[in-house]
């Protein structure tokens, strides 16, 4: 794009995490034209709109798509509208930011990014934690030899949000079979942790796991009273990774905790490091790391330089993380910038918790293509 343009923006979907996460972020940057919002609920989209300055409101999403002005749309929808919004907004010749998961199965996920890189158009994914600070430095320090030959990799997302069962689960498949295992944990935050675990480590050459129910009777949104139903409530699977290094990796409703609970540590060679991107002490992240020679575990002081414009780490992660991630895709596609987190990536993670799901059903290691 031409010096000193903006990027047109288009979102699609004004709830609570829009206003949390994705809107703020297209705010804080000077290069984004924020053109349209779009709900079905026409109220939310224009509070949203006077809010964050959006200079157009829709209730229909194909009328947001096929405005000139918009360059890039951002579905942040329900998750069966995700995939259908995003061909659109791919078919349009738009770029497109969807929030995760892009689609259930690993397939589509896949041709959807075949027909975006066909169409010339760049995709991300809101894995919103590889936005972390904390996460990008320990990656810096992986890529850059710091941390040596990595040896284990070992991944956490651990909080107590459905430890009390009367708190309301959300999104249970309406036709799951209620008298088997429905995968849970595993799906809605295991494509996030193994997203991250990817990225640090490299593509992942096989897989193992178990899943468990815990609280056997729970409320389900939209559902009166408790209900006897099978969530895995936790999961932990053994990693072999294409590089040779190992890994574990543990996803669950019921550990007592902040959400959003994720711990990654990564040992290697010359050293290790441990980033916790757990809200405590009204401190969003912490990262600290040690050296073959000194073993010690010290905090590392994430600067303002490692941060979004006009956040510190008392900032509530929604927005630190988001922030990020918006600034990195709109300077991805304003400076021809190399892409990352993709919808490859996206189908990636999903084919993968796809294997951990069938490597607990039939009590084996499961094989992938790396």
């Amino acid at each position: 794009m031409s010096a000193g343009a903006k990027l047109g923006v288009g979102v699609i979907g004004t709830h609570a995490w829009a206003n949390k996460a994705h809107l703020p972020g297209y705010v804080a940057h000077p290069d984004v034209d924020l053109v349209a919002v779009c709900d079905v609920d026409e109220g939310r989209a224009r509070a949203a709109a006077e809010k964050f300055g959006a200079r157009k409101v829709y209730t229909d999403a194909e009328a947001l798509i096929a405005d000139p002005e918009v360059q890039m749309v951002d579905v942040c929808t329900p998750t069966h509208t995700h995939l259908p919004l995003s061909l659109a907004a791919i078919a349009a010749g738009k770029h497109v930011l969807s929030e995760k998961p892009l689609h259930t199965e690993a397939g589509p996920a896949f041709d959807a990014a075949a027909r975006a890189d066909a169409a010339g158009v760049r995709t991300k994914l809101g894995f919103t934690f590889r936005y972390s600070p904390a996460i990008r430095q320990l990656k810096a320090w992986i890529d850059d030899g710091t941390l040596g030959e990595i040896f284990h990799v070992n991944g956490f997302e651990q909080n107590q949000q459905w430890l009390h069962p009367d708190e309301p689960l959300r999104q249970v498949p309406p036709d799951a079979d209620r008298s088997q295992l429905i995968p849970a944990s595993i799906v809605g935050y295991g494509s996030h942790l193994i997203d991250l675990m990817r990225w640090l480590g490299g593509e992942f050459s096989a897989v193992a796991s178990t899943m468990r129910n815990f609280v056997p009777e729970r409320v389900v949104r939209g559902e009166p009273g408790r209900q006897k139903i099978k969530i895995d409530d936790g999961t932990v699977g053994l990693v072999e990774y294409a590089r040779g290094a190992i890994g574990t990796l543990q996803t669950s409703y019921v550990t007592v905790g902040n959400y959003p609970g994720v711990e990654i540590r990564v040992y290697g060679s010359r050293g290790a490091a441990i980033a916790r991107l757990i809200s405590e002490f009204d401190v969003a992240e912490t990262l600290t790391h040690a050296r073959a020679d000194s073993v010690e575990f010290v905090p590392f002081e994430l600067t303002e330089a490692a941060l979004p414009p006009g956040t510190t780490l008392a900032t509530p992660w929604p927005e630190l993380y988001y922030r990020n991630l918006v600034r990195h895709f709109v300077d991805e596609i304003l400076e021809d910038r190399p892409q990352e987190c993709t919808f490859h990536d996206g189908a990636k993670s999903q084919e993968i918790v796809d294997a951990m799901i069938l490597a607990h059903a039939e009590r084996r290691w499961v094989d992938l293509g790396a």
